[in-house]
């Protein structure tokens, strides 16, 4: 029984009332056929309906149809007579070819397929060959079943759907061999090998079989929904079964009346019956000439698909039986032929209709009223700059969607796209943003994900079996740690990741497993440095470090790494663990293997690496245990047990977890987010279509050189491109309140427009042509909004927007408060009392940067990027923070050494620590090492023999330090601070008085001669420190370009005291915890030296303005607070701010031996 009609929802009220009429037994199933899970989950989700379902959704078995049919042929045919899966199926065809192909190519006929296989190390293009000629074998014997009956006759020749044969051409024989080799393979049987002959041997067998008791193993009933293309094959076999079995099919058919008028091969398509009449005006042969004037456009242009499958069913509709069934259904007030004319309130119900009753454009025009673009919201077009805006303006929709009508739930809507792994991050990002609880938030689920992209578990796996080829940088590795599965396996918990970071990274941990793993990558190393920055190196500093403690020397050429200790190394040994256990495999997987070989690996792997903490995992990991177990037998069923490469097997058996029947999850009572699929037409209140750009749609799929099909193409056969184009419609018309059309229509770069695909471009067109505009201008303007590049542009916030369709908004409160006036850094907050104890090491943060300060310490406001884990290149030359830091290193070592420190004795010093840094990694070895070791001693000669000389000036070295503490004062009424610190590295001269030499790797003067006070900060600071709590010390600053020292004297203000610095700088802290202080240390230091100018008149203005506005390119904290100079000195605070802070600093550079050069 053949049931016609153009809405979902007619069809299935059909399907309910056949089921209540005519019910199965209690235990008995009922049998579905469907092509894709949106149809089986929205069917199931109907019936279950209490008012228009059957109100329950039960003993139901949803089926693809080529899997039905064979179960069929097995129970018609006989199990002895049928396998219980075809031999000749994709997956054992692609392996009997990968075994069959290299005998096959050195003999006479296989000259293409020799010249394609030469060269192929690793049998990489055998394995593709053999997946693209299983592919082709496979439609072949759905569609070309006259082609491969030929060739296993022995003929050479193309049977045309007339029955007429032409010879293959000389390139193509290969294919009629090739397949007759299979045949032969298989072995002498008297049962028939392949679907095409077994599906001639069930419609014999049928044919012969006397009506009356079904065949054992078929269903009583068989429902058939929601397809919109099938194979001849299976159709003649759904026929036959129809003796037996009750068969009820449902067909979406977006026409009343007979659209299968084709220009060409119409002799083909001519059918005993026909079951829809022409529509009344069309005459019965139409003129070719004029058939697009008298048709309905889009579904001419978009239709071929369903057009050719509606034409193809007459074929099976005999009149006799359909006048029974229509009366069956009418006792039960159903017609056989349920189409609906809608009223057409909408446009979107306009278009409908007019592909409903073929309607042409002359028609169109002249039935239906003006469009109003400000009250009819069905059809809409939204263009952007990215996939990402895309995401971001329907979120903004929806929730004006949900806003304005309360009865739009998240379930009515869908979103499609051509890819959904390329829009799942963006969607991710943007769904994902607000929580449940925030009133934005629109629950969404995304179907159609591999979970080879989506799991992180899988994609972990992935890449255990890709060792071999992995670089294994520092954090590739760590990144697996992420995964509960593998953390649990190891022994280690989530807190302990950042330790272990932190080790690694320390430990100069940068890629490579060891060196013999990175000899594979041809780099032409010395052992010696290919071990070095790799994981056994980084691990061997660490377990050392472990085991002989921080003060032990080198052991062996390892310097130990000595942080890890106590408890902690726990963490440390389950780390060895895991990296002794890639280091196993990796080893393992290098080699290739038969296929019982691999799966054993594989199975090892997956217990060595993998403990699942929770059910998803589990389920995950027992499906790829299977997916082995059924590649090993079908590897098994072809015969293959040669040794296959790992790149090979991994990827065909992690493919496996990515092929998706019909139990996946697709309706989650959230808007749906799926990929553009055939026979996908749910019927949802919004479908939205997201990426149709020219060129991302319709897709296109280049065929094989190879491919028959596409050379020597019949009605019927299916196209990426034209499925595409009926998918394109059936969306349109599966559309029940809106749809909505999206694309990335303007370059982010230039904003230079970008087409549409073509069908966007043949809707609007339609449009234009068949409605007219009640504001004026063409329609498919009116409806489209094009929105800015950012989300943030101020044209969203702007009063007097554009009105309708064009009207720009967002929900996104947070970008309409960026919009506002930058707060003034100058607005203070209430004094917040600290925590916790006071040291230098805060106020030498504030003194750099004060507004930073306040940004990051009162507001909590970073605007740095969080920086990637670590650099993964070896330092093969350092960049100007790494110089500093490894100068900075190695002018502490000397600091710290005790005694005079004559010349011999810091270069002693500096030698030995040259040398840790070498072996810890920090410098290479070699010539390049060398090289820098000469650059960092050639930089230090300077200050090291300053630091010489400064000792033997001050001999005596104190070991105790200074323990400072005080309180400082405040405000009345504030909560007391307590400052407390430690000031060590004390020496005394001859005379006794108190000395500190202080090595700086900044230089203290710039190019030009110029003192730099912010390297001073520090130093200055504790001179401060010591001489306000009651030591008076003459502190040396040393650097590589220039030294200062600060004698023990009085302070260099006017009538100020070292006590009474010392509280205005904290008094100046505090104040810049209320408010950003209009100051910068850099521009403050240049208009002390300058003179202190007054402003835009006086000559060192501008060097200053100069020098800030160089600072604000690349310091987001003061473009932030204070954008340009003139706010920053407005109001004359930066001046007093600028004396307050540095003008001490200043004085005591300027006064002091060495302080100008």
């Amino acid at each position: 029984m053949l049931v016609h009609g153009n809405r979902a929802e007619q069809l299935r009220d059909v399907l309910v009332a056949w089921l209540r009429s005519n019910p199965l037994d209690p235990l008995e199933n009922e049998c579905l056929l469907v092509h894709s899970n949106g149809i089986a989950q929205w069917l199931r989700l109907a019936l279950a309906e209490t008012e228009t379902g059957y109100g329950v959704a039960a003993a139901l078995e949803f089926l693809l149809p080529s899997r039905f049919m064979w179960q069929a042929y097995r129970a018609v045919l006989g199990d002895a007579f049928v396998p219980a899966d075809s031999p000749l199926d994709k997956e054992p065809l692609t392996w009997r070819l990968m075994r069959l192909l290299p005998g096959l190519a050195d003999q006479p006929g296989y000259e293409p397929l020799q010249r394609f296989l030469s060269d192929d190390e690793g049998t990489r293009k055998r394995y593709q060959l053999a997946g693209r000629l299983a592919d082709l074998f496979d439609q072949y014997q759905v569609y070309r079943a006259d082609w491969l009956q030929a060739w296993s006759q022995g003929h050479a020749v193309l049977p045309d759907a007339a029955g007429d044969a032409q010879p293959l051409d000389a390139e193509s024989l290969w294919q009629a061999g090739l397949w007759r080799a299979l045949l032969d393979d298989l072995g002498s049987s008297d049962a028939p090998q392949g679907r095409a002959a077994i599906h001639e041997a069930f419609m014999a067998r049928a044919r012969s079989l006397p009506d009356g008791e079904r065949p054992v193993g078929l269903p009583r009933r068989v429902l058939v929904f929601g397809i919109s293309s099938m194979p001849r094959q299976t159709l003649e076999a759904l026929a036959a079964l129809a003796r037996w079995v009750q068969i009820l099919m449902c067909v979406n058919n977006p026409c009343a009346h007979y659209w299968a008028d084709i220009q060409g091969g119409r002799d083909v398509l001519r059918a005993r019956f026909r079951r829809q009449q022409r529509r009344p005006g069309l005459p019965q042969i139409p003129d070719e000439a004029t058939l697009h004037q008298q048709t309905q456009p889009l579904l001419a242009s978009w239709g071929r698909q369903g057009r050719d499958f509606i034409r193809l069913l007459d074929d099976f509709d005999d009149p006799g039986p359909r006048v029974r069934s229509g009366q069956a259904l009418a006792a039960l007030h159903h017609r056989i032929d349920s189409f609906e004319a809608l009223p057409g309130a909408t446009l979107l119900e306009q278009i409908q209709d007019d592909i409903r009753d073929l309607r042409p454009l002359t028609e169109t025009r002249e039935r239906w009223p003006e469009v109003d673009p400000l009250g009819d919201a069905s059809v809409r077009f939204h263009v952007a700059h990215s996939a990402q805006r895309e995401v971001e303006i329907l979120h903004d929709q929806l929730l004006a969607g949900f806003a304005a009508d309360p009865s739009l739930q998240p379930r009515d809507v869908i979103v499609m796209v051509p890819d959904i792994e390329a829009y799942a991050p963006h969607v991710q990002a943007v769904f994902g943003l607000h929580d449940s609880q925030d009133w934005r938030h629109i629950p969404f689920a995304l179907a159609d994900r591999g979970q080879r992209h989506a799991d992180p578990l899988v994609i972990v796996l992935e890449q255990l079996l890709s060792l071999p080829r992995l670089r294994l940088g520092l954090e590739e590795v760590l990144e697996w740690l992420d995964v509960p599965a593998l953390r649990n396996r190891f022994g280690i918990d989530a807190e302990d990741l950042p330790l272990l970071q932190r080790w690694a990274r320390e430990s100069n941990v940068r890629w490579g497993l060891d060196a013999q793993q990175r000899a594979g990558f041809g780099l032409g190393q010395a052992p010696s440095a290919a071990h070095r920055y790799t994981w056994a190196f980084g691990l061997e500093r660490m377990l050392l470090g472990y085991a002989v403690g921080p003060d032990a020397g080198p052991w062996r050429d390892i310097a130990p790494y000595d942080e890890p200790g106590g408890l902690q190394a726990v963490a440390l040994g389950s780390l060895a663990h895991l990296v002794e256990r890639i280091g196993h495999y990796w080893e393992l997987l290098r080699e290739p293997a038969p296929p019982d070989a691999w799966v054993a690996r594989f199975q090892a792997l997956l217990n060595d690496f993998f403990s699942p903490v929770a059910d998803e995992d589990a389920h995950t990991l027992l499906r790829f245990r299977e997916c082995l177990q059924d590649w090993l037998q079908v590897c098994e069923q072809t015969g293959l047990v040669e040794a296959l490469p790992l790149s090979i097997v991994a990827e065909h058996c992690l493919g496996l977890l990515d092929q998706q029947g019909l139990s996946q999850r697709f309706f989650a009572g959230a808007v749906t987010f799926a990929t553009l699929m055939p026979m996908r037409a749910v019927p949802f209140r919004r479908v939205c279509l997201l990426g149709l750009q020219d060129g991302a749609f319709p897709r296109t799929r280049v065929p094989a050189d190879f491919d028959l099909m596409a050379s020597h193409p019949r009605a019927g056969d299916r196209s990426r491109r034209e499925d595409d184009r009926y998918l394109f419609l059936e969306a349109l018309l599966s559309a029940r309140d809106q749809f909505y059309v999206s694309w990335v229509g303007r370059d982010i770069h230039d904003n230079a427009e970008q087409a549409p695909s073509v069908l966007v471009s043949q809707l609007m067109e339609h449009l234009d042509g068949g409605w007219r505009c009640r504001t004026g201008g063409a329609v498919s303007q009116a409806l489209t909004c094009v929105h800015p590049l950012q989300p943030f542009s101020r044209r969203y916030f702007e009063a007097g927007t554009a009105s309708g369709p064009q009207a720009l908004f967002t929900y996104a409160a947070e970008w309409r408060d960026r919009q506002a006036p930058a707060v003034s850094g100058v607005t203070e907050l209430e004094p917040r009392p600290s925590e916790s104890s006071l040291d230098l090491a805060v106020l030498t943060r504030f003194l750099r940067h004060p507004v930073k300060a306040f940004l990051q310490q009162r507001l909590r406001v970073r605007f740095e990027m969080d920086a990637s884990l670590t650099d993964e290149s070896e330092p093969y030359s350092l960049d100007g923070l790494q110089e500093w830091k490894i100068r900075q290193t190695l002018l502490d070592g000397v600091q710290r050494s005790p005694g005079a420190m004559g010349a011999a004795d810091v270069s002693a010093v500096l030698d030995q620590d040259l040398d840790r840094l070498q072996r810890q990694g920090d410098l290479l070895e070699g010539p390049l090492g060398d090289r820098a070791i000469r650059r960092l001693r050639e930089v230090l000669e300077e200050p090291l023999a300053g630091f010489s000389q400064a000792c033997a000036d001050w001999p005596q070295v104190v070991d105790q330090a200074l323990r400072v503490e005080s309180c400082l004062p405040l405000a009345p009424g504030e909560p007391e601070l307590v400052f407390a610190d430690t000031l060590s590295g004390w020496r005394r001269n001859s005379t006794g008085d108190w000395g500190r030499i202080r090595l700086v790797a900044s230089d203290l003067v710039d190019q030009k001669g110029h003192y730099r006070l912010t390297p001073m900060l520090g130093a200055w600071l504790e001179h401060v420190c010591a001489h306000a709590h009651g030591r008076p010390v003459t502190t040396m600053l040393i650097s590589p370009k220039g030294r200062v020292t600060w004698a023990a004297a009085d302070p260099p203000g006017k009538g100020q005291t070292w006590q009474s610095l010392w509280s205005d700088l904290w008094s100046a802290w505090r104040l810049g915890l209320c408010s950003a202080l209009p100051v910068e240390a850099h521009a403050a230091s240049l208009w002390l030296r300058t003179g202190e100018p007054s402003g835009p008149e006086d000559k060192g203005w501008a060097p200053i303005r100069d020098a800030y506005e160089t600072r604000l390119s690349d310091d987001l904290y003061l473009r932030r607070c204070y954008p340009d100079f003139e706010s920053l000195v407005a109001g004359g605070s930066f001046f007093e701010w600028a004396r307050t802070l540095y003008g001490s600093l200043s004085a005591a550079v300027s006064g002091a031996p060495g302080g100008k050069r």
